[in-house]
């Protein structure tokens, strides 16, 4: 799923792979629930943070009985 994106992300590039908006991405860089930096007016994301987040976030909606 990653291959073909490069080891930084743009923020449409992490809109693509979430299927989320631009105001929901910013709202996770914003708030630091994925991991970022700001390169003069661009945010540039890790591929590994959103893999982080990707994993993170899908284990808290795990049912309590299945973990």
């Amino acid at each position: 799923m990653f291959e073909d994106y490069g080891d930084l992300l743009t923020i449409e590039e992490l809109c693509d792979i979430l299927s989320v908006g631009k105001n929901t991405a910013y709202e996770l860089l914003r708030t630091r629930k994925i991991k970022s930096l700001k390169i003069g007016r661009s945010w540039k994301t890790p591929k590994k943070s959103v893999e982080e987040y990707i994993i993170h976030e899908s284990k808290l909606s795990l049912p309590l009985n299945e973990t």
